[in-house]
């Protein structure tokens, strides 16, 4: 019996040496950046069996089997749809700036996807006027609304959007709505989903969460995305959730979060329309490709804009290459708001060769967040950024959620995507990069009053800073890659 049992023991933990080193060498072979490999095998290593359990878990961007499949099958028709746009009216790439250029080439050979000229852009930094102007344009419709959000919460002005929406599917408006499981647990859970339903509105989970799918699909792959189309004439898409801040984390003590979205018209609505079309087909693998942009969509404003898609199914790294892109071309000025800073290696020193090259580079994040690992994680880069003379403010006036990128006040990039791991190769994200310079004037009096409720971080105080503080920087900083 001793025997056996010495055997069973040493057998086990042959086999479990074994498991290790399969799971290391997986991590080395997937060639992803070092930071993420380096973490991996950091935990696997250190943390026994969790380690491989959250690896199998996590560890590696699995949409499952079924939308893996579904996705492949459907690239050639949306690709059509997609290329067709090259011969479309809107479509000039000799009228972009050379910012503009840049980025367009890099997405025509990665995504496919051209940008168009000729929409007029709005951009909106309330809840009350976000959400009251997609109540008006719900009043409005006529035909059919799409909307896909990763967080749906009830309560103020978020409740005025779900009885638009019932009123208007009571009048014959085709409606469908996609919201991640996760996101919108509470919604889910509360009884605006039966409402809708009553009404003829198709409202559906996407990505659900469950014990028995944890080993067919990355539990933390989430749609991020933020987008409403109505009539195929009128888009939205933004860093805000459909939620009304006064009832949204009352109790987070980060204060209300503060957003924007940018409301818009023109021939890249039916761009973004066939983004939600393409998200609500790989969940439910119901077909319902949008129309091509008409002439009579085309405004007499010449906002061109690039539509950036990004997550599974997508190039994995095209959103990460537009921002490095974005960093290389700035001569002057670059400005970032984001609410959750824990930057790759290559955005890193992108930051900071910007910086010590001249360019006046500011950084806004909130003071507070809801994540604390993210929080120690972010401030782990403060110092090498700070020495290279990168400016840094922390807005005190709540949770800074709007994400945007600008480039010496004349291009911009705005949307869902944060300076962050999880969004830049993770997530079902979206991203409008603008070549409008009356636009980003607007967006820069923005973040500028956004610097004006801000703290500036002083190198010197920050040098002096606890040494307990060091510790949770460095402690985190080790799990940065994959947060």
């Amino acid at each position: 019996m001793d025997k056996l049992t010495q055997f069973l023991a040493i057998a086990s933990v042959a086999i479990y040496w074994l498991i290790l080193a399969g799971i290391a060498i997986r991590i080395v072979i997937k060639r992803r950046s070092i930071g993420v490999s380096f973490a991996w095998l950091l935990i696997i290593y250190f943390v026994p069996f969790v380690g491989i359990f959250a690896y199998m878990l996590f560890g590696e961007l699995n949409l499952g089997k079924t939308r893996a499949t579904r996705a492949k099958a459907m690239f050639e028709p949306y690709a059509q749809w997609f290329t067709k746009l090259y011969d479309h009216a809107s479509h000039q790439p000799n009228s972009q700036s050379n910012y503009a250029t840049t980025i367009s080439n890099l997405c025509n050979s990665q995504l496919h996807i051209p940008s168009l000229v000729s929409n007029e852009l709005s951009l909106q930094n309330t809840p009350e006027q976000i959400l009251n102007s997609i109540v008006d344009d719900i009043d409005k419709a006529k035909t059919e609304i799409s909307m896909a959000f990763y967080i749906w919460h009830p309560g103020g002005l978020a409740d005025a959007v779900a009885n638009a929406l019932i009123h208007a599917a009571k009048r014959g408006v085709d409606i469908h709505i996609l919201l991640d499981a996760a996101g919108s647990r509470a919604f889910f859970k509360s009884g605006w989903p039966k409402r809708m339903q009553k009404a003829g509105i198709d409202v559906r989970p996407a990505l659900r969460v469950s014990p028995l799918r944890m080993f067919f699909r990355r539990l933390d792959l989430r749609l991020h995305r933020k987008v409403v189309v109505i009539d195929n004439h009128i888009g939205y898409t933004g860093s805000m959730n459909l939620v009304d801040p006064k009832f949204f984390k009352a109790g987070s003590r980060v204060g209300e979060w503060i957003d924007v979205m940018v409301r818009i018209t023109g021939p890249v609505v039916p761009v973004l329309n066939t983004i939600n079309a393409w998200d609500w087909e790989v969940e439910t693998n119901e077909r319902n490709v949008p129309l091509h942009p008409t002439l009579s969509q085309c405004s007499a404003t010449t906002s061109l804009v690039q539509t950036i898609p990004s997550g599974p199914g997508m190039p994995e790294d095209v959103i990460h290459q537009v921002f490095l892109q974005s960093l290389y071309q700035a001569e002057k000025r670059v400005v970032i708001t984001t609410p959750y800073f824990v930057p790759s290696e290559n955005l890193m020193n992108a930051l900071v060769t910007a910086s010590l090259r001249g360019v006046d580079v500011n950084l806004i994040i909130p003071k507070y967040n809801d994540s604390i690992m993210v929080r120690w994680a972010s401030s782990s880069f403060f110092a090498e950024l700070l020495k290279a003379g990168v400016k840094i403010h922390k807005f005190t006036g709540g949770l800074l959620h709007t994400k945007s990128v600008l480039v010496d006040d004349e291009h911009c990039l705005i949307g869902t995507v944060n300076m962050d791991m999880r969004s830049l190769w993770l997530n079902f994200e979206l991203t409008l990069a603008v070549d409008d310079i009356k636009f980003c004037q607007k967006l820069a009096n923005l973040q500028q009053q956004y610097m004006d409720e801000s703290e500036q971080v002083d190198i010197e105080q920050w040098r002096n800073r606890p040494v307990h503080h060091r510790f949770y920087e460095q402690f985190f900083y080790l799990f940065s890659p994959l947060l």
